[in-house]
C-alpha cells in the first residue's frame, strides 16, 4: 500500500442475487463494461468460481457477486487502511461488530467487513497492487441515516476522516487524511425503517439519460411518492434488486 490510498475508498463490490440482471442494468446506465476472471478460491463461497469486474475504459473499481449467505444485496464500499487486522480490532472497541473475520485475497490483499456503530456495512482493505485508486466510476460515497447522526470518532480513529465544520443544505462533508473530499452525509427522516448506509456515487456522462435509463430497466425513488429533479446531484435511486445507488455528473465532485 502506498500511502497515497491510506484513507480512501479503494474499491466497490456489488452483492446481488440476479448478477445477470445487475450486471445489464449498469452496463445501460453508468455504460460500464465487463471483465469475468476465474478465481480458483473465490472470496465469497470459496472454491473455483467467476467473478465479474466492471470497468469504465481502462478502470476497474468494482466487482458483481452473488449475494453470500447471511448478507443481504447491496454495495460495500473497501477502505484502504495500512493494517486490517489493527483496524478491525480498534473497530471493536469504538462500537462496531465485525461481519467478516481479515481474510485474504490471493493477489489482491488483505480484506474485512465490518458495521459502523450505526449499523453501516464497509469494508476494510489493504492493496498488495499496484493500481491507483479509481476515480473515473466513483464519485464521493454518501452517508444515509434516518436522523442527522455521523459516528465521527469511528471513523476518525479507523480512517483518520473528519467531518468538514461547513454545512450544506443537503448534509455535510467528510474528509479524508489530506483533506480531500470522501463523503456526503445525508438525513432522511421520511424514510421508515432506513437503517445507516453507505450509498455509492456513480458517475455517468449524462444524468438525465442516466435516470431515463434506470427508470426504464426498473429503478425507483428512494423516497414513495416524492417527485425527483433531475440534475447533476444528489439523486439516490433503488436498482432493480432493491439497492441504493446515486447519480452524479462525470464532471462534477457532487453527489
Amino acid at each position: 500500500m502506498t500511502n497515497s490510498k491510506a484513507g480512501r475508498i479503494v474499491w466497490h463490490d456489488l452483492f446481488t442475487s440476479d448478477r445477470e440482471r445487475s450486471i445489464a442494468f449498469y452496463e445501460r446506465v453508468a455504460n460500464w463494461t465487463y471483465q469475468v476472471e476465474r478465481a480458483t478460491d473465490f472470496a465469497w463461497g470459496g472454491g473455483e468460481k467467476d467473478f465479474v469486474l466492471a470497468l469504465s475504459g481502462d478502470e476497474a473499481g468494482a466487482g458483481f457477486a452473488e449475494t453470500p449467505p447471511n448478507l443481504e444485496n447491496g454495495w460495500i464500499a473497501y477502505i484502504e487502511v495500512p493494517d486490517v487486522d489493527a483496524a478491525v480490532k480498534r473497530a471493536g472497541t469504538l462500537g462496531g461488530r465485525i461481519v467478516r473475520q481479515p481474510f485474504e485475497v490471493p493477489g489482491v490483499g488483505r480484506n474485512s467487513l465490518i458495521r459502523d456503530p450505526r449499523g453501516a456495512l464497509l469494508g476494510v482493505s489493504l492493496s498488495r497492487h499496484s493500481f491507483p485508486v479509481p476515480r473515473r466510476q466513483f464519485g464521493p460515497e454518501i452517508y444515509l441515516t434516518s436522523t442527522d447522526d455521523f459516528p465521527a470518532r469511528f471513523y476518525s480513529e479507523i480512517f483518520k476522516w473528519r467531518v468538514s465544520p461547513k454545512r450544506s443544505k443537503d448534509g455535510r462533508s467528510i474528509l479524508g487524511p489530506s483533506g480531500e473530499l470522501v463523503a456526503f452525509q445525508y438525513a432522511t427522516p421520511s424514510t421508515e425503517g432506513l437503517n445507516a448506509t453507505w450509498v455509492p456515487c456513480i458517475k455517468v456522462s449524462s444524468v438525465p439519460d442516466a435516470y431515463r435509463f434506470s427508470e426504464a430497466d426498473g429503478a425507483r425513488p428512494l423516497l414513495p411518492g416524492i417527485r425527483e429533479t433531475v440534475r447533476d446531484q444528489n439523486i439516490i435511486r433503488y436498482d432493480p434488486e432493491g439497492v441504493l445507488f446515486a447519480l452524479s455528473g462525470a464532471q462534477t465532485n457532487n453527489c
